[in-house]
């Protein structure tokens, strides 16, 4: 009986040691948590940036994890599904925090769920990057803990109106379709306010509401409106369905370009031939060529490890994705600390090149030193047109 209760006791502290040497180890991974519409119609959006993480996390736990000090430390990515529902995001991003206890967190997608989330971040002091958010009403709330890696939308609008205003001869009408959600209405705004500044009629601007999915009404009044260039915004859902009822409709105009959706490879897979012609622009294109110091190092190198990973090349999404997983690892790698408030300084301090590109940013944690590519889908292929340093041709007109 004696040797029995001996042995007993002998496994409950063996299983009591497993348990807290489990514990113990748990503990020592920096945990990053990511809220993402992973279900909902912006589950195509999601599954981008959880590529882009997944990459850098596998490539920094191959190389032993992030050097903190002189230990270092494996990273574990804590996922949640806010279910394409912005207020559904902010209470992951603070269950996240108060629950699962992650020590730095990514933003939700886009403008709109990012500038809601942000909040949380700021209150408990949690530096925040956010992949996808350009739109500049998400930083200027004054906070602290937030960073991005999109520079603001007129840095995309500014250098598309300028192409069109060379390339189309005589006078410029322009009709606007936008998403009636922050940042494809704000790219809109934007896109707006550049053609007015270079004397292009904007003879037609309308919203259309998040979910919409007949767009008839509205694409028969641009076709009245007669532009000779449309522009509009959306993500992927939205603007391929637009597209297949523009062509259903025959609406047609000799630029047609469409903000965010063309960068994205299922955009052009989806549309098929209606994708021709269709210009965009995006914060980033593998075409650039910068000689990183991150884990990926150069550009080159990191379309090859995303091209061997996932049998495909990457986008401004997925890219901004893994570049903020290396951004995070080079502040906390310079503070020394898992400290956020010191993680928080070391990326304030942040300047120097990635294969993103330049990275600094602004007082308001907006990056402000990249130039964002402009593209148009020409045999069936992403074409870059600007920057001269990257262009690999110019933007074709097509036809009415």
């Amino acid at each position: 009986m004696k040797k029995a209760f001996v042995a007993a006791f002998a496994a409950i502290g063996a299983t009591l040691g497993l348990t807290l040497a489990a514990g113990a180890a748990a503990q020592e991974a920096i945990r990053i948590g990511a809220p993402l519409p992973i279900t909902g119609p912006l589950a195509p959006e999601a599954a981008k940036q959880k590529r882009g993480y997944d990459l850098w996390a596998e490539l920094v736990n191959k190389a032993g994890g992030v050097k903190v000090g002189d230990k270092r430390h494996k990273v574990e990515i804590v996922y949640m599904d806010y279910q394409s529902n912005t207020p559904r995001a902010v209470q992951g991003a603070e269950k996240l925090i108060t629950q699962d206890k992650v020590q730095f967190l990514f933003a939700p997608f886009g403008s709109g769920a990012t500038k809601a989330a942000s909040s949380v971040a700021e209150r408990y002091r949690i530096p925040m990057i956010a992949v996808t958010a350009s739109s500049e009403q998400v930083y200027d709330q004054g906070y602290k803990y937030l960073f991005g890696t999109f520079t603001p939308n007129q840095t995309l609008t500014e250098p598309i109106s300028d192409i069109v205003k060379k390339r189309v001869s005589g006078a410029i009408r322009v009709a606007i379709l936008a998403r009636n959600d922050l940042f494809p209405l704000a790219i809109a705004q934007e896109l707006e306010k550049s053609a007015k500044k270079r004397g292009i009629d904007v003879v037609y601007f309308e919203k259309y509401a998040i979910g919409t999915l007949d767009h008839a009404s509205a694409l028969s009044q641009i076709k009245a409106a007669a532009p000779n260039w449309i522009f509009a915004t959306g993500y992927t859902n939205d603007l391929v369905l637009m597209r297949k009822q523009m062509a259903d409709l025959q609406v047609e105009a000799p630029v047609v370009t469409m903000i965010a959706a063309p960068a994205y490879q299922e955009f052009i897979d989806a549309s098929g031939k209606l994708a021709e012609n269709i210009s965009s622009a995006s914060w980033w294109h593998p075409a650039v060529r910068y000689q990183g110091k991150t884990i990926f190092g150069s550009t080159e190198n990191f379309v090859k490890l995303f091209e061997a990973k996932y049998k495909s090349t990457p986008d401004y999404v997925e890219a901004s994705a893994a570049v903020s997983g290396a951004l995070f690892q080079l502040a906390i790698e310079r503070a020394g600390a898992l400290d956020p408030v010191k993680v928080r300084d070391a990326l304030a301090q942040t300047d120097l090149t990635t294969f993103w590109g330049p990275v600094r940013f602004g007082p308001n944690g907006q990056i402000t030193s990249l130039e964002p590519p402009v593209f148009q889908i020409q045999g069936g292929k992403p074409i870059v047109v600007h920057p001269a340093p990257i262009a690999q041709g110019e933007l074709k007109l097509g036809v009415k």
